[in-house]
């Protein structure tokens, strides 16, 4: 069974880069078999076995209506081998495509030469993306981490390199642009801080306004991936009021507020919420009712429930769910968590299963039940995400080289394979602006 793990943070660059900080085991901790107590394992389905806007009646459903749109996808680059692969990438940098609203599938745009872009993000107006460098130490130990800025063309959809700022950290793993377009947010994997970054009116990256270095470890039997603080993500509440960092290091989501004139982070009342020790929280996603959010557990393949507090920023425990089959015997990491635009379902990846897990959320309590899993027809399925009009999810196979490209069922939530694409080391995709009417197809 294929796995993957991300105590490969360093994706091994064959320059002037060390090889691996060894403050991650190189293979040890490559998948952990699912440590889950056994009544957290729920019963379900095992599936593992033109450029005009549509409205798709998928199952009888309630029609979505999918746009074309610009789709942007980040990568592992060439001379990198990303965590948990087998081989080095042949990627470029970041890959932009055009949707077809059709089917989602993708049609090749632009690829634009930059190391290790391996996560994005674009602002509220969709002029600008942002991207990590996804970069470790060099050889005297510097950190070469950076975020870059990057202009967005409405008429074609192509991006041109605006800036670029150091994270002050290794293997900035996540990032993300504040509701009020004011601020970026990103969170350095290797060394346990999130810094903040002002954006200013022309779209680039200012200098550093905040630097929140956390501490502390997690207490679980994974003390190669939880030796010390290991920042995995860093977004914004719905309501605008509070940002939260995941750290899987510390088995934390930490809790603080963004002063929007200073770009200052200020902790809680309630400083953090807390996952089972040694669960490894990566990613987390708020359910569009405001009330809840879902917590994504790497090391112990699972999903954490919690009802939300919106004025304090507070989190209260609901339910822990695993994120694979109840006769599952082998080894597998999760990586991304989604909600979907309509709140009806959560889907999560699993790498070494090589699904994406499907739960129905109950819109009154915000528990979950498991619908079922979908494979991704590849290998290590790392990114994950659905389309603004919820018709559409993307599972990004990291080790396969190709995005498998779904129809969200309206009715119950369950995954049909639309469209593969073939694309290298894609692990995050995003959606940017709408295909302008009368623009001229892209040949295939």
């Amino acid at each position: 069974m294929s796995s993957s793990d991300d105590s490969t943070r360093d994706p091994q660059k064959m320059t002037n880069q060390t090889t691996r900080r060894q403050f991650l085991s190189l293979l040890g901790a490559a998948t952990t078999i699912a440590a889950v107590a056994p009544n957290a394992f729920a019963d379900g389905k095992d599936r593992h076995d033109d450029d005009h806007d549509h409205d798709h009646d998928h199952g009888g459903g309630k029609g979505s209506k999918a746009v074309a749109r610009y789709v942007y996808v980040g990568t592992y680059t060439k001379g990198f081998t990303a965590p948990g692969g087998t081989e080095e990438s042949t990627a470029l940098g970041i890959y932009v495509f055009k949707m077809d609203p059709r089917d989602g599938g993708l049609r090749f745009v632009q690829a634009i030469e930059t190391e290790n872009p391996s996560f994005l993000a674009i602002d509220p107006a969709q002029k600008f993306l942002y991207s990590v460098n996804e970069l470790g130490p060099d050889n005297s130990g510097n950190p070469l981490g950076r975020v870059s800025a990057w202009a967005i063309n409405q008429a074609n959809g192509m991006i041109t390199f605006v800036n670029t700022e150091p994270t002050n950290g290794t293997y900035p793993a996540h990032l993300s642009v504040h509701p009020s377009g004011k601020y970026l947010l990103a969170s350095n994997y290797g060394t346990g801080n999130f810094p903040i970054y002002p954006i200013l009116s022309d779209g680039r990256i200012g200098t550093k306004t905040d630097d929140f270095q956390d501490t502390g470890n997690g207490t679980g039997p994974n003390k190669d991936r939880q030796e010390g603080p290991h920042a995995h993500m860093i977004l914004t509440d719905p309501d605008v009021k509070h940002v939260f960092g995941v750290d899987l290091g510390a088995d934390k989501v930490m809790a603080w507020t963004l002063d929007l004139d200073t770009g200052k982070l200020s902790p809680n009342t309630v400083e953090y919420a807390g996952v089972a020790s040694g669960s490894g929280c990566r990613h987390m996603a708020f359910h569009p009712s405001k009330n809840f959010a879902y917590v994504i557990n790497e090391l112990v393949s699972s999903i954490d429930a919690f009802a939300y507090d919106p004025k304090r920023g507070a989190f209260i425990w609901l339910q822990t769910l695993s994120t694979l089959p109840r006769d599952f015997t082998g080894t597998s990491t999760t990586a991304e968590i989604r909600v979907h635009p309509s709140g009806k379902w959560v889907y999560g990846t699993n790498r070494g299963h090589n699904t994406v897990a499907i739960f129905e959320v109950d819109q009154k309590t915000g528990k979950l039940d498991v619908v079922g899993w979908e494979s991704t027809r590849g290998e290590i399925p790392r990114g994950m995400n659905i389309d603004p009009s919820g018709t559409f999810l993307y599972a990004g196979n990291q080790n396969s080289n190709s995005i498998a490209v779904f129809r969200v069922n309206q009715f119950n939530g369950e995954l049909d394979l639309s469209e593969f694409v073939h694309t290298p080391v894609p692990v995050d995709i995003e959606f940017g602006p709408k295909v302008e009417k009368g623009q001229p197809p892209i040949p295939v």
